[in-house]
């Protein structure tokens, strides 16, 4: 039973976001029995997406309501599933594994656990095309804009600040678990925004604390200073905001290893080069964190279209102003889906899969 079970999990969480594919070595199943006990992965098979109490989910199921009750709660603890209260009432949901329970081993991330999912991403995950898109968006550095350009709300990253009634700070999930592997990365840790729901999720769980808008805008421009890409979830009211380097970060490593991340990442930005102001000092092409930019016969540098996320760390540190960033055309630009339930509908039909479980679909 216990192989059984934890290649049915597998299945289920291939299902859902950027997927969790098979590798050779069969390391994706040490991870998940590291996470999972059986019975916890007996009742994550049971679970939706969808938030529900555990009443409702024990009904559909055919389980004990107080049993149910009790590994829910535990589940969530360990960072398995999503827990959301109000008032009296606590519903629980499956989440995917990136973004997801990955995120939510802050705690857990021991050197065991990151080895295993270090050999887990380079074997199978980082391969990003079986999707055309990730789960989480890049949006611009604000002072790259030229202000005679309109900015959506989405695509500023103080403005989902200054929207956000409550907001906690969490250390990078990327760079603790690359810090356990030995990589010692001296970007700061405390850099990843959690809101609303999932704020209280994060502090509840022991990851994250509370901030005020103050200081949340002071954690932004640091991040903006050490070159970090500023990455909201991918829908248009998120509920996190990563700030990620390429040295660490699990998506834009993925992306440095695909020939056009443009494709897998919806940015409504590139970075353009005045080839007559270019002085040729080489800022932009160490701030760039997906390799996007190199340099013709004459030293100067270039942006390549297929590469350029749009994230404008390079236009901000141009001595010369010679970078400026600029709205893709038309047809290129895209409004985030509304909800997270929207965005992993649309990742599954392009993937292929389905959101209804396995085990609810009789598969």
């Amino acid at each position: 039973m216990t192989q059984d079970i934890y290649h049915q999990l597998r299945e289920q969480l291939d299902q859902y976001s950027i997927g969790f594919p098979a590798s050779k070595s069969g390391v994706e199943i040490q991870i998940l029995k590291k996470l999972f006990t059986e019975e916890a992965a007996a009742m994550y098979l049971d679970m939706t997406l969808f938030l529900e109490t555990p009443a409702d989910i024990a009904a559909r199921a055919g389980r004990d309501p107080e049993t149910t009750a009790a590994l829910c709660e535990q589940m969530a603890g360990n960072g398995l599933i999503f827990r959301y209260r109000k008032k009296e009432t606590v519903r629980y949901a499956a989440v995917p594994f990136v973004v997801g329970s990955y995120e939510f081993q802050l705690k857990n991330m021991d050197e065991e656990l990151a080895a295993l999912c270090e050999q887990y991403m380079t074997e199978a995950l980082f391969d990003l095309d079986r999707s055309v898109q990730v789960p989480i968006r890049t949006i611009p550095v604000n002072k790259s804009i030229d202000g005679s350009t309109t900015v959506a709300s989405h695509d500023d990253a103080r403005a989902i600040l200054k929207s956000k009634e409550k907001i906690a700070i969490a250390e990078c999930i990327c760079r603790v678990q690359q810090h356990k592997t030995g990589n010692m990365c001296e970007k700061p840790l405390e850099v990843c925004f959690v809101f609303g729901s999932h704020a209280d999720y994060y502090v509840e769980n022991g990851l994250a604390r509370f901030i005020g808008l103050e200081e949340a805008l002071s954690i932004q421009d640091k991040c903006e200073a050490y070159g970090l890409v500023n990455q909201p979830f991918n829908v248009i009211n998120p509920g996190g905001m990563c700030n990620c380097c390429g040295d660490c970060c699990g998506v834009l490593r993925a992306l440095n290893r695909h020939p056009r991340p443009v494709d897998l990442v919806l940015t409504n930005y590139q970075a353009a080069v005045d080839g007559d102001e270019c002085t040729a000092c080489g800022l932009c092409e160490e701030r760039c964190q997906v390799n996007a930019i190199t340099y013709d016969d004459d030293g100067i540098a270039m942006v390549d279209e297929n590469r350029c996320i749009g994230c404008g760390l390079c236009v901000t540190t141009c001595p010369a102003e010679a970078i400026r960033l600029q709205p893709v055309p038309e047809d290129r630009r895209r409004t985030p889906p509304k909800n997270e339930q929207a965005l992993f509908t649309e990742i599954a039909h392009i993937r292929g899969t389905n959101l209804v479980p396995l085990k609810m679909a009789g598969a």
